[in-house]
């Protein structure tokens, strides 16, 4: 696959036209990280934007006592590292591969000066930005407001909503993963996954999740109380 058409794939470029990709593939640097290795570290300076080619990558933050919460697990196609690149400063959070990856990278003073140079290359990716910023938004509001099963029949329904509605779903993370990204533990997890499976919301079958009952969900989505 041509360089372009690998940039293309990346959510914060699509559609650009031919002639801005090519732009692009003349400061990209490509990357690849070994599960476990570390991309950067919270507090370190934000040197340029992650596109992720293949493989996986966690966002976290790490407490005082050890303990860590993961914020963001992003996939192919997905991006990251953006916010501090546009805004100067340091990184967040920790950025660490789940898998081994591959990375387009785009320094943060060769993207900006394109960006400068190309004032229609910003639009599209404010269009994408925003879109992300909603989507955090509901991220935030599901962690703060509602209780634990809510939390996890929200992230199926988008899981699924990702998967053009379907009804199977297989997870690419662990249940341990999956129970910090919901800001809980795995033991928590694993009762409210046997309490969904007896009301017949879900069927579990290892990392299979058949979605049994989508206005379920919803409701409990919704802020229902799991029986």
């Amino acid at each position: 696959m041509r360089l372009t058409e690998r940039i293309a794939r990346i959510g914060l470029f699509e559609g650009l036209p031919r002639e801005q990709l090519d732009e692009l593939s003349r400061i990209v640097v490509e990357q690849r990280f070994k599960r476990g290795q570390s991309l950067f570290a919270e507090g370190a300076k934000a040197t340029g934007i992650y596109g992720i080619v293949s493989g996986k990558v966690k966002i976290y933050k790490m407490s005082l006592d050890g303990k860590e919460q993961i914020l963001h697990i992003f996939g192919e196609g997905e991006f990251f590292g953006e916010v501090p690149v546009f805004a100067g400063g340091s990184y967040p959070a920790h950025a660490e591969a789940l898998e081994d990856s591959r990375f387009l990278f785009f320094p943060r003073a060769e993207f900006v000066a394109l960006i400068q140079k190309e004032p229609s290359l910003a639009m599209n990716m404010l269009a994408i930005l925003s879109l992300r910023l909603r989507r955090f938004t509901h991220l935030i509001e599901d962690l703060s407001l509602k209780e634990v099963p809510g939390r996890l029949a929200a992230y199926f329904l988008y899981m699924s909503d990702r998967n053009g509605q379907s009804e199977q779903l297989e997870l690419d993370i662990t249940k341990g993963q999956l129970a910090s990204l919901l800001g809980t533990i795995p033991e928590t997890l694993s009762r409210i996954l046997g309490r969904m499976s007896q009301q017949e919301l879900i069927r579990v079958d290892g990392r299979r999740i058949e979605l049994l009952n989508r206005q379920g969900l919803e409701s409990l989505a919704a802020g229902e109380k799991l029986e």
